[in-house]
């Protein structure tokens, strides 16, 4: 897995941009100059975010999301350790 993280990444498990091994990783997301803790989907290409509006739900019992549209910019939290046993194993 490389360093970059995806385009789009989705919390919501029936995504298709559902990862868990990205998601265990730990993804960090700055959205307009300020780290943000509560993002359900990003887009980085297309610069928006969704966030959950309060504790409102949808009739599957989904939180209702809101997409702020602004610059996005995605980390990983942890380092791969799948790529530091593979630089071990080459040296």
């Amino acid at each position: 897995m490389s360093d970059t993280p995806p385009d789009r990444l989705s919390t919501n498990p029936k995504s298709p941009f559902f990862d868990m091994d990205v998601l265990q990783r730990g993804i960090g997301i700055r959205f307009k100059d300020r780290v943000r803790n509560d993002v359900e989907e990003y887009c980085i290409s297309e610069g928006w975010i969704r966030v959950a509006a309060g504790k409102t739900r949808d009739r599957h019992g989904q939180p209702l999301t809101i997409k702020l549209s602004g610059p996005v910019e995605a980390w990983f939290e942890n380092a791969d350790e799948g790529a530091g046993e593979a630089a071990d194993k080459a040296e």
